[in-house]
C-alpha cells in the first residue's frame, strides 16, 4: 500500500484571474479603489501560491494555476514559474472548475484537488489533508462559512458536483454533498474556513493574521501595513 502511495499523481490546481481594477474583488469596493481591491488580490493570490509550497514540501504533488483570461499567461508564468498553468476553459464557473478536474483526472493524475485564491490564512495542512482523505474517501471538501468552499477534491470525474450546482451561493457546499450523495460518492469534510469577499471578512482576516506567525500571508500582511483596515469603512 505505502508504495502504491509513493506513485501516485496529484494535481493541486488554484482557480486565478490576473489582477485587473475594476475586475476582481469588486465587493470590497468603494471601500477600496478599483487599484486597492486589485492589488490586494494579487497578495492573495501570491501568498496562495506560498501556501501551495508550503504543502509541496509535505507532499508529492505538481502545483497548477488555472488561470483567465488568457493573455494572462505572461503574467502567471512570471510570478510562478515553478508551476504549471492551465488555461480555464466554459462559460461558468461550474463548467470551469467541472474541465480543470476533468482533464487532470484523464490525462494521468490519479487525484486531483482545485482551491480558491483568496484564503490567504488558510493552513497548509488542510491542503496536504485534503489529498491524504482521497486514499478513502471519493471526495474532500473545505466549506467556507458563507455556504461555498475553498477546496473541492476528486480521485475520479464527477461532472454532477459541479454542472448541476449553482456556484457562487450560499448553498453550493450543501448542493454539492447532496449531489454527492446521489451519486453515491463518499465526502471528506475538512475544517471549516472563510474566503474574503468583503471588508468585514478583510477585517476578520486582520485580527486572525495578528494572532499567528508573521511568515503567514506575509503579502496580504504587507499591504493591510499600508492600507490599516481601520481605515477602510
Amino acid at each position: 500500500m505505502n508504495a502504491q502511495r509513493s506513485t501516485l499523481k496529484r494535481a493541486l490546481m488554484v482557480v486565478a484571474k490576473q489582477p485587473a481594477p475594476g475586475q476582481t474583488k469588486t465587493r470590497l469596493t468603494p471601500a477600496l479603489t478599483g487599484e486597492q481591491a486589485s492589488a490586494l488580490y494579487e497578495c492573495f493570490l501570491l501568498d496562495t501560491l506560498d501556501l501551495i509550497r508550503a504543502a509541496r514540501a509535505q507532499l508529492d504533488i505538481t502545483p497548477i494555476i488555472a488561470y483567465l483570461p488568457q493573455e494572462g499567461e505572461g503574467y502567471f508564468r512570471q510570478i510562478a514559474p515553478d508551476f504549471e498553468l492551465l488555461l480555464q476553459e466554459g462559460s461558468d464557473l461550474s463548467e470551469r472548475l467541472h474541465h480543470a478536474t476533468t482533464r487532470c483526472l484523464t490525462q494521468g493524475y490519479d487525484r486531483a484537488v482545485i482551491m480558491d485564491s483568496d484564503s490567504p490564512s488558510l493552513p497548509a495542512a488542510h491542503l496536504v489533508e485534503a489529498f491524504a482523505a482521497l486514499d478513502a474517501a471519493d471526495v474532500s471538501l473545505g466549506a467556507c462559512e458563507d455556504g461555498g468552499y475553498y477546496l473541492i477534491g476528486l480521485r475520479k470525474p464527477a461532472p454532477s458536483l459541479f454542472l448541476t450546482v449553482t456556484m457562487s451561493t450560499d448553498h453550493v457546499t450543501a448542493d454539492t454533498l447532496e449531489r454527492a450523495a446521489q451519486a453515491g460518492l463518499s465526502v471528506h469534510l475538512l475544517p471549516v474556513h472563510y474566503d474574503i469577499d468583503y471588508v468585514s471578512d478583510l477585517k476578520r482576516l486582520t485580527e486572525e493574521l495578528s494572532q499567528l506567525p508573521d511568515q503567514i500571508a506575509a503579502h496580504t500582511r504587507a499591504f493591510l501595513k499600508t492600507n490599516p483596515v481601520e481605515m477602510i469603512d
